[in-house]
């Protein structure tokens, strides 16, 4: 079976909930996406408008709804604090393949957050048909690489000019997995 959409999971670590994002998860996103430093190495710039925030979220509500996609957010355990987000995302049935991502809040970087949300991520994709997995970082990105790295992940290829950003175009390396 290559991941049922009819029941979206949850996901807990030792210390964390991975919870399937729903439209009113924007507010939570909200802080970190205009944040410029977490922003820094990704495809757009910070986000100062939450509504903006909020079609982003929707659209990736009905990415879900589709199929095409599966994001969560990321709250800790004890208190339910917002950490961030997740996803399993460019979902290829035909060839048992996904792209990963993550974003965390500045508050939860250096906590090994992102490690423990992604082991889970990719030991459901792993568990539920998926092969091969991807994951994208912006030239530069040194901790989003380390992390990918360590979960096992291979820089697989260089593309240049891949994202126009702030008027620039940049570079991004492209990571694989074989599971």
């Amino acid at each position: 079976m290559i991941l049922d959409f009819e029941r979206l999971p949850i996901l807990e670590t030792e210390r964390l909930r991975l919870e399937p994002l729903t439209a009113g998860d924007g507010a939570d996103l909200f802080p970190i996406m205009g944040d410029p430093e977490v922003m820094a190495y990704w495809d757009i710039p910070e986000i100062d408008d939450p509504d903006v925030v909020a079609q982003i979220v929707q659209g990736q509500v009905d990415g879900m709804a589709d199929g095409r996609a599966i994001y969560w957010i990321i709250r800790t355990l004890g208190g339910r604090e917002f950490v961030g987000s997740c996803d399993l995302s460019e979902i290829d049935r035909w060839h048992r393949r996904a792209e990963v991502g993550f974003m965390l809040g500045r508050d939860a970087w250096g906590q090994g957050y992102a490690l423990e949300a992604m082991r889970t991520v990719l030991a459901f994709a792993a568990t539920n048909g998926l092969r091969k997995l991807t994951a994208r970082t912006h030239l530069g990105n040194r901790r989003s690489e380390t992390l990918l790295e360590r979960l096992g992940f291979t820089e697989e290829g260089l593309l240049r000019g891949h994202i126009l950003k702030d008027g620039e175009r940049r570079d991004c390396r492209v990571f694989g997995l074989l599971l």
